[in-house]
């Protein structure tokens, strides 16, 4: 087991930030980031585990073994991190955390790809993406305003339409099918039900196991990235549903994450 080099993405402003609740970008420090650091590329690993005596970087790049401490920041922040180079775009990975004798693998609330569940690990995932709607979002506070008509098509993605072997259709297939039949019946947006990752078909995603993965089960988060943008293209607002306070009890999920109430309120 090593501890990972000493490397932050944090500064002192994002601290005190973070610390009074005030930290509106966390995404961008929290989870898997690709960096470069001492002339090598690699992976910025950061979680916020308060109650956590040891946190661990678990995945395909030393076979879910413990040889990756991550290390707890000074400053009472409750947040480990750690660089780990050599780890390759769609890599699988999970926090592994102890508390006492008490041990936990966990999904990374901020990691931006998902396995396809069953499958319950988090994707390594810093791939780019070219929007073509810039028209829509010069305009799009306009489209948005209280004055202005907003006729909204809520929509299930896994139910509203299936393929012909009854299988779900994907981000890219959607963008083929949902966009102009939203155009056609006069929506001006279309509103998604949950889309984060969920580990349970029925719970129609209102159960969910990170803030930034898009669900799998219809592509990847750049054919989701495909799907607003067609919307946009066509002049449709998109509305993510945003259920932050559900937490399902699956093992890789937000409940007890670091053998405490993190994220969810202590009374069940």
């Amino acid at each position: 087991m090593s501890k990972t080099a000493p490397f932050s993405l944090f500064s002192d402003f994002d601290i005190n930030l973070f610390k009074s609740g005030k930290h509106f970008d966390l995404h961008q420090k929290l989870g898997a980031h690709r960096v470069e650091h001492d002339g090598q590329s690699g992976i910025y690993f950061a979680t916020w585990a308060p109650s956590a005596d040891e946190v661990f970087v678990i995945g395909d790049f030393n076979g879910y073994t413990n040889d990756h401490a991550l290390n707890v920041r000074w400053d009472s922040s409750g947040i480990w991190e750690g660089f780990i180079p050599n780890i390759e775009e769609g890599m699988r990975y999970k926090f592994r955390i102890r508390n006492g004798e008490q041990w936990l693998e966990k999904a990374d609330p901020y990691a931006r790809r998902a396995e396809h569940p069953p499958h319950t690990a988090s994707v390594v995932h810093n791939q780019p993406f070219e929007w073509s709607d810039a028209s829509w979002m010069s305009s799009r506070a306009k489209h948005n305003s209280l004055r202005a008509p907003f006729s909204v098509y809520e929509v299930h993605l896994g139910s509203w339409r299936r393929n012909g072997e009854g299988q779900f259709l994907t981000y890219r297939e959607l963008a083929e099918q949902l966009v102009p039949y939203v155009v056609e019946m006069g929506f001006t947006h279309v509103e998604f039900m949950p889309v984060m990752e969920y580990p349970y078909d029925p719970s129609w995603g209102y159960q969910l196991v990170g803030y930034f993965a898009p669900t799998s089960r219809f592509g990847t988060p750049e054919d989701l990235k495909f799907l607003i943008n067609a919307f946009h293209e066509a002049g449709v607002g998109v509305v993510l549903d945003w259920v932050p306070s559900h937490f399902p009890s699956d093992d890789h999920g937000l409940g007890n994450f670091d053998g405490t109430a993190v994220y969810e309120h202590p009374n069940p």
